[in-house]
């Protein structure tokens, strides 16, 4: 696994997604992240960067073994880096109590659904990937950058038209990038009026849309959690996509 998603996944673990850095500092450096994971699991921070140097050894084995032994060789010692390091994401990050959602999480999908029934409405979630931020990244103000979850969250009723809310969960606030209503009775090649920008709403009616995906779920304590979930799943998935690789290769 390359040095990046080893940083990642131990972060994650070292420093929760609902607790962030005092305003104005910045979060700890890789290199801080890997210190912690050493102290942590007795990792030695050599293994941990070995993948950078790995292709000097294949070099070395290049005249001694084909091409197709030697990425095979590569991908089963990322997969053994990632069971050692990942142990943790073998079980699901554990619901906790009174989550209000029912969580669907297939195999393969880049995605994650959550689905519940609140006063006659049907509320489906769809939770991505996680963008993380893990050291001194900031934007063109200098500002540090925060972790994030994007999220497609749909309001439906009985029949007829539906909301669509495109959301960005950070640490301490999900912010509403846009909001369109849909309705499925439309035919595909009719291109709907998708409304204004969500910024330029009247302050009020943002603060009312807030509280009205606030009421059926989508807040800190939902997202949050669904943060470590996600990594988890990354994780997960990374793994399986390299036992996908290493199988065809032993063809």
């Amino acid at each position: 696994m390359s040095l990046n998603k080893l940083i990642r996944t131990a972060a994650s673990r070292l420093v929760p997604f609902a607790v962030r850095a005092p305003a104005g500092s910045r979060w700890c450096s890789h290199r801080h992240y890997i210190s912690a994971f050493s102290a942590a699991d007795n990792f030695r921070v050599k293994d941990l960067a070995s993948p950078r140097s790995f292709p000097s050894v294949l070099h070395h084995y290049s005249t001694e073994i084909s091409s197709d032994e030697s990425l095979l060789k590569r991908v089963e010692y990322e997969i053994e880096c990632a069971n050692d390091s990942y142990s943790v994401a073998e079980d699901e990050e554990e619901v906790p109590e009174g989550f209000p959602f029912k969580i669907e999480n297939r195999i393969g999908s880049e995605i994650v659904t959550l689905t519940r029934e609140y006063q006659g409405e049907t509320i489906s979630v769809e939770v991505y990937m996680p963008s993380l931020v893990t050291g001194d990244e900031g934007d063109d103000d200098g500002a540090p950058n925060q972790s994030s979850i994007p999220l497609v969250v749909k309001t439906y009723k009985r029949s007829g038209p539906y909301l669509e809310f495109g959301c960005t969960a950070y640490p301490d606030e999900i912010v509403i990038d846009s909001l369109s209503v849909k309705d499925p009775e439309n035919s595909e090649d009719q291109i709907a009026y998708e409304g204004p920008d969500f910024g330029d709403l009247d302050e009020n009616l943002q603060k009312a849309l807030h509280r009205y995906l606030e009421i059926r779920g989508i807040k800190a304590s939902t997202t949050n959690f669904l943060h470590g979930y996600m990594i988890n799943k990354d994780t997960i998935e990374y793994v399986e996509w390299l036992k996908k690789i290493q199988k065809f290769l032993r063809k």
